[in-house]
């Protein structure tokens, strides 16, 4: 799931790249990586505990909990918990090879604004659609990622090398672990905590709209302006849907909120 990126009219792909310009990417993804390692460790050692579905620090004050949805970074933050060491290396390496090759080609703040506004989403989408559940985890952001290089392909495909191969590939890798999170969360009995696939179908969407809203278009067409305007559109519909939900809708359940892993 590489990209290519355009200079002068010609076509270079990500092998092409001066080694300087990917270690630079690469470096500036690892302050994100680890942080999340250093919140990890923290509460490891602070419960004690780490294995494959834990520690899940559920009173965490980053955690997103629909009973605290007042509380407006949980909607952000959740992203830097995880459910198990297995859940954080996965997350982790999926950032690092799909993210990477789109931060090569459209630089890292293209490339973060689509990855916050994923994690956004997931949180917001699980917020309307699945309310009454606790969120850890990245996946909305790297679905977002994902999602953006089928954006990259729509708005670049006649400057890239193999397009079809990567439109193929991502449509393969997304459906395979959306099918697996309905499976996990309705098909059988889930060991642990089920998995989010609100948060995957919405942090995708936030992607692939904003994607095609931000990342470089090379060779822009007119069609092509008009569907910026309505990815726009619908990007800016959903997220303004989803926040005044939020507020015009209170926590209305007691208890404990059910686990969820993203």
């Amino acid at each position: 799931m590489g990209c290519s990126c355009v200079s002068g009219g010609v076509r270079l792909g990500l092998a092409q790249l001066p080694p300087s310009l990917c270690m630079t990417s690469a470096e500036r993804m690892a302050p994100s990586g680890v942080t999340k390692l250093g919140v990890f460790a923290y509460y490891t050692i602070i419960t004690g505990e780490m294995n494959v579905a834990g520690p899940v620090a559920v009173d965490s004050p980053f955690i997103y909990r629909p009973d605290k949805r007042q509380q407006v970074w949980r909607f952000i933050f959740y992203a830097y918990l995880h459910a198990g060491w297995v859940h954080l290396a996965f997350n982790l390496l999926v950032q690092l090879l799909v993210g990477l090759p789109l931060e090569m080609v459209h630089g890292s703040a293209r490339i973060g604004t689509v990855y916050l506004a994923g994690v956004l989403a997931g949180s917001l989408g699980t917020s309307v659609f699945d309310a009454d559940v606790y969120l850890v985890g990245a996946s909305g952001g790297v679905y977002a990622l994902l999602a953006a290089h089928l954006a990259n392909v729509l708005i670049n495909y006649n400057n890239m090398q193999f397009g079809i191969l990567r439109l193929i590939g991502v449509f393969f890798v997304a459906s395979a672990d959306v099918g697996f999170a309905i499976y996990d969360r309705y098909a059988h009995e889930t060991v642990g905590l089920p998995v989010s696939y609100v948060a995957h179908l919405t942090g995708a969407l936030a992607g692939l709209t904003l994607g095609l809203v931000v990342l470089k278009n090379f060779e822009q067409r007119l069609h092509e302006q008009l569907l910026w305007w309505v990815a726009l559109g619908v990007y800016a519909a959903c997220t303004l849907f989803a926040v005044l939900f939020n507020l015009l809708h209170p926590y209305p359940y007691l208890g404990v909120a059910q686990g969820l892993l993203l």
